[in-house]
């Protein structure tokens, strides 16, 4: 009798952790954000090589403290896409990071591939928009727009120990 309490006390432990962590993963960390929370969406121009402002509505923003990749977020450009590729850095090989399934605007599968087809064009919204993370965006022809980090070569030396180059800049902590 004292083995069989054992045993469903170890399995209903083990279910209570397992379905606490993956809740802490899809929703506990995650917070819906406003355009000012985000810090705007900006796009580096090519000519000053500077991350500028854009103009966007109908803005749908999630991010968490627990990391510096975990921000999406959804919106609408009013700027014409040949305005924007004529203004501002292209990106050739962005691929979205996927988004919790509950944040329905972000399809991270769906905007990888529209960016291969070329239904879709990718932007630098920021470098080192946090010390090695950089912002991407994506925006379509009819203006819908997508956003979210990615580590940069700095980022990736700062988290995975290795000296970092002469091109990193300083860290503020």
């Amino acid at each position: 009798m004292k083995g069989k309490i054992l045993v469903i006390t170890i399995l209903l432990t083990s279910f209570l952790a397992g379905a606490t962590m993956y809740y802490l993963q899809v929703y506990g960390f995650y917070a819906k954000v406003g355009i000012e929370q985000s810090k705007g969406i900006s796009l580096v121009n090519l000519a000053t090589k500077e991350a500028e402002q854009i103009e966007v509505v109908n803005f749908q923003g999630i991010d968490a403290d627990s990391s510096p990749i975990r921000f999406r977020a959804c919106f609408k450009v009013n700027q014409s896409i040949d305005f924007l590729r004529e203004e501002y850095k292209s990106l050739k090989n962005a691929m979205p990071r996927n988004a919790p399934n509950w944040f329905e605007c972000f399809n991270a599968k769906r905007i990888g591939e529209d960016l291969s087809a070329g239904l879709a064009t990718a932007f630098l919204g920021n470098k080192n928009f946090e010390y090695g993370i950089d912002r991407y965006i994506v925006i379509y022809p009819d203006g819908r727009g997508y956003a979210w980090h990615e580590l940069n070569d700095c980022g990736e030396k700062l988290y995975d120990g290795s000296t970092k180059d002469e091109n990193c800049p300083e860290r503020v902590e």
